[in-house]
């Protein structure tokens, strides 16, 4: 078997290593509102509008958060009650899902582990910290000026890793935030951890599937 040697390996946090919890914070929020029978409905649209609002032109995560639930709310008729800070203010004290340190663990000492989050610089550390391994460096889209999926953040993680796409093994829970774009910046290896919260998958764009992060050492021989 032939294995991977990547001189860093980049992550996706939020989802990938951090159990993002989004979806159940919508669930508890919106139960007096939307229907039991369509809450999946609303909340894969909420999803929807997080992404297209990282589209654009950077702005603050708390504004992507906010417009995001308020263009939903409206689209479904339902009221809004400025609850996007309360999400904001969640974030930082989500940890990791429970395969995440050792299997990070069995690797940080070895191969430099690098974030890139669509985050603000006063999040991600609380994140990370959590994690239980230590992190080469930590890139966000605050520093970057660009969420993924715009190329643009891959361009800042790169030169700032003075690297090339050839150099890194990019992992990551999501297709459209990570996948897709590192396969447009032609990172040759990807590893797609398949947590359930994007199916299916696409063989076009080239990945390793491993079904949590306490399969990734077997993909570098560790």
């Amino acid at each position: 078997m032939s294995f991977l040697r990547p001189k860093f390996i980049t992550f996706d946090c939020y989802g990938t290593l951090t159990n993002f919890q989004m979806g159940n914070m919508t669930r508890e929020l919106f139960a007096d509102r939307v229907p039991f029978e369509q809450m999946d409905q609303f909340v894969k649209d909420f999803s929807a509008y997080r992404l297209d609002q990282v589209m654009g032109d950077w702005r603050p995560y708390d504004e992507i958060i906010k417009t995001a639930l308020a263009r939903v709310c409206k689209r479904w008729g339902v009221e809004y009650r400025n609850e996007g800070q309360l999400y904001y203010d969640a974030v930082p004290t989500w940890g990791p899902h429970a395969d995440v340190p050792a299997g990070l663990a069995k690797i940080a000492d070895k191969i430099p582990l690098v974030i890139f989050s669509n985050a603000m610089d006063e999040q991600i550390m609380s994140n990370v910290d959590k994690l239980g391994a230590p992190f080469h460096k930590v890139f966000t889209a605050q520093q970057a000026q660009a969420y993924k999926p715009r190329l643009a953040a891959f361009e800042f993680m790169l030169d700032n890793l003075g690297c090339g796409p050839e150099d890194v093994l990019h992992v990551s829970s999501s297709f459209r935030y990570d996948l897709m774009p590192a396969s447009d910046m032609k990172i040759k290896n990807k590893a797609f951890v398949a947590r359930g919260h994007e199916q299916p998958a696409n063989a076009v764009y080239g990945y390793h599937q491993i079904p949590d992060i306490g399969a990734l050492p077997g993909l570098v021989g560790l």
